[in-house]
């Protein structure tokens, strides 16, 4: 596995989806060490001094390809004092460092898969689905929820890669402003109201006790997830929670 590096980056786009929501893509001054889909990195705000200690950082999924080495990119949302600064301070043009690659949460290639994402927690999945083979041997279902249909920020992403890759499949959950959407022309179904729950994915799921479950998110959706999980009769070893936050 890689050593982790401190690596000085330029912030190229902030990308603002609404309700304090942010895609940032910053350039880095050298190519980045290899990484790992679900790995995460350390974002620091103040300058760095080589020669002093890291500054308060927080930290953040690896949006990005790991084949896109020179480029990186995370999503956030504004819930506290850090991600408040990030909002205000952070501007296209401005040097930012980060130290990376940190984490473990590996989804496993040799089972069938489930991947619960709940809002920006949909970043620890971008990358592995990006590398998804289109001859996929496993089944991957992928539930992605937000609060409303507009946050779901990777959807167009998702479904296009559902399209390219037989064994992936996509549900979209919203919690409001499903009944206000426009006729689509496209043809897609509509996000399904609610908020993420195993229950709805069950009848899909050819042999949910030999499957692997994956979540990212926030924490109370993961406690809830969980917990519905193991009342389904899932093990706790089965159970994957990419819970950094």
């Amino acid at each position: 596995m890689a050593v982790a590096q401190k690596i000085r980056c330029h912030i190229e786009r902030i990308i603002p989806h609404g309700d304090r929501v942010y895609t940032v893509e910053m350039k880095p001054e050298r190519l980045l060490p290899r990484f790992r889909p679900g790995q995460f990195l350390h974002l620091a705000l103040d300058p760095y001094d080589p020669s002093g200690f890291w500054p308060e950082s927080r930290v953040f999924s690896i949006a990005s390809s790991p084949k896109e080495r020179e480029r990186l990119r995370i999503v956030y949302a504004v819930k506290g004092l850090f991600t408040s600064r990030m909002e205000e301070e952070m501007r296209e043009g401005q040097p930012i460092w980060v130290k990376l690659p940190y984490g473990e949460f590996f989804i496993d290639s040799d089972s069938d898969v489930v991947l619960f994402a709940g809002g920006t927690g949909i970043t620890a999945f971008t990358a592995y689905l990006d590398g998804l083979a289109p001859d996929a041997p496993h089944a991957v279902h992928l539930a992605y929820g937000a609060r409303t249909p507009r946050l779901l920020i990777e959807r167009d992403a998702v479904e296009r890669r559902a399209a390219e890759v037989p064994r992936l499949r996509v549900y979209c959950f919203a919690e409001a402003d499903v009944a206000d959407l426009p006729p689509q022309a496209d043809g897609r179904t509509p996000p399904r109201r609610g908020r993420l729950s195993a229950a709805a994915l069950w009848p899909d799921i050819a042999n949910p006790r030999e499957t692997v479950f994956y979540l990212s998110g926030p924490p109370p959706m993961l406690k809830a997830l969980s917990r519905e999980l193991q009342e389904l009769g899932i093990s706790g070893d089965r159970i994957r929670i990419d819970a950094w936050e």
